[in-house]
């Protein structure tokens, strides 16, 4: 037996499997997924916990992988959501192995020892395609087998949002007894989102994605954040009614998922990116904080400049290949962010955005102007 990475239209990479999945074994898991491609150099953990990364198999670029071992202070949630972990080298040595025995123990496949680079120009190239990582005796038995897993696979449920959203409400008491009440719609939250809002407001109350305004509503917040979550904005369901109710009412804060949820409450539209941008050195400019910086991004989806309403206005723009990569209106007092400024993995350059939200737009909503004197950015 040996293990494969077959891709939907027919390319087939052969490779070793881990020792504790290794070829002639009955355990390898056999998983399906979209392919996508990960440029970070470090961060492997932050990145297989989020939850943005549900169904995908992840092709990590840097060559060496699980080489400074595993901690679990690094999770962005109590679960790893890949499908499948593909890189040219894992760590495997007497000294630590950590992180490739935690793949193993939460039956995640592993393959090494291919072209990543090779595999990498092709999803550039050609877009990010579904695939499937499989043990089987040869190359024609993978695809056979592939195939059925990867159509077996895409039946799942289109909001996957919901597949990663918490399904009970969850409070959290903050750190500043004088910041705000957030209220937080969950589409998949990284748990640094959570703490860089725990450490500005008095208290956050946290939301399933399908919550109603209602429920939200009893909560009376100041503020609402929505968060990161994986696959179309398009499949979201019951959200972007919600947030339409709450445009122009309180501050929103929309980060990634919660971005592009944001832009079709407000009337824009979302597309598909050809390879989407997965990476912690994806420069921005930034006109409301008036710099550019490197950021954290996960995603495969924008919004589509053009069908921004005209009391929207680009904000951020991605330098790579100059999509939005955020904005904000004056009017309805709300902010989308294309990236992740709480980071995990990635620089900390833009995690200024959350005191943009707390002290500039919450004092706004309060005393209906910004008093220059009292924001402290």
């Amino acid at each position: 037996m040996k293990i494969y990475l077959v891709l939907e239209d027919g390319d087939i990479y052969e490779g070793a499997g881990y020792a504790g999945q290794a070829s002639g074994q009955k355990n390898f898991p056999d998983k399906a997924g979209e392919v996508v491609f990960n440029t970070t150099h470090s961060g492997y953990e932050e990145i297989a916990t989020d939850p943005s990364y549900l169904n995908q198999i992840i092709v990590m670029t840097a060559p060496m992988q699980g080489n400074y071992g595993s901690d679990l202070a690094d999770w962005e949630s109590s679960k790893i959501w890949i499908n499948g972990f593909v890189c040219l080298q894992m760590q495997s040595s007497k000294r630590n192995s950590s992180w490739a025995n935690l793949l193993v123990k939460n039956n995640v496949p592993i393959l090494t020892e291919i072209d990543t680079r090779k595999l990498t120009m092709k999803l550039r190239n050609q877009g990010t395609p579904w695939g499937a990582l499989v043990s089987a005796e040869n190359s024609e038995a993978a695809f056979v087998k592939a195939t059925k897993l990867i159509s077996e696979t895409k039946k799942i449920d289109s909001d996957w949002v919901w597949a990663a959203s918490r399904k009970e409400i969850e409070h959290r008491k903050g750190q500043n007894s004088k910041g705000p009440k957030v209220a937080v719609l969950d589409f998949g939250c990284k748990e640094n989102i959570l703490r860089e809002l725990s450490s500005r407001c008095s208290e956050i109350k946290i939301f399933p994605s399908r919550t109603h305004f209602d429920a939200i509503q009893s909560f009376n917040p100041d503020a609402l954040m929505l968060t990161n979550g994986p696959g179309d904005p398009s499949a979201v369901e019951k959200a972007v009614e919600t947030i339409q109710i709450f445009l122009g009412k309180i501050p929103i804060f929309g980060i990634c998922m919660g971005h592009q949820v944001l832009g079709l409450a407000l009337g824009a539209k979302t597309y598909k990116l050809k390879f989407g941008h997965r990476g912690a050195n994806h420069p921005i400019k930034d006109l409301l904080l008036n710099k550019i910086y490197m950021s954290s991004q996960n995603h495969g989806y924008a919004v589509d400049e053009k069908t921004l309403p005209a009391d929207v206005r680009v904000t951020h723009i991605n330098l790579n290949d100059q999509t939005v990569a955020g904005f904000y209106s004056e009017s309805k007092n709300c902010l989308g962010i294309q990236y992740h400024p709480e980071s995990h993995p990635g620089p900390h350059d833009a995690v200024q955005l959350f005191d943009y939200f707390i002290n500039v737009m919450n004092k706004k909503n309060q005393n209906g102007k910004i008093n220059d004197q009292s924001i402290n950015l």
